[in-house]
């Protein structure tokens, strides 16, 4: 992708604790924003939620490998949690159903 609007250091952008993102203005009156999962993912990519202009970041990835998750992170494991109590609904069902031989059955032939 080569049509940025611009390149921006990371250290020209303001953290947003609220948000958990990297944010810079945006000429349409918004902000581009980052999040430190994206740049630790090597994604330099920050988007205007408003408009369709993007700008490059510009940071060393090293900075962000060691990086621990973030509150999405929290989400991602509850939802595994849940993913494993549906897994244990499915063994419990498994484990209750009982499939028996088909009785064979009379057919009344009329000749």
């Amino acid at each position: 992708m080569g049509a940025y609007y611009d390149e921006i250091e990371i250290e020209d952008m303001a953290w947003d604790e609220e948000k958990r993102v990297y944010h810079y203005p945006c000429p349409c009156g918004d902000r581009f924003e980052i999040s430190r999962r994206q740049l630790a993912n090597y994604e330099d990519i920050a988007t205007c939620p408003s408009c369709s202009l993007i700008i490059r970041v510009v940071y060393d990835p090293l900075d962000f490998e060691d990086e621990p998750p973030d509150d999405d992170g929290d989400e991602s494991e509850e939802s595994e949690e849940e993913s494993g109590s549906e897994e244990e609904s499915f063994e419990d069902a498994l484990e209750n159903l009982h499939i028996s031989e088909p009785q064979p059955r009379q057919v009344a032939s009329t000749v």
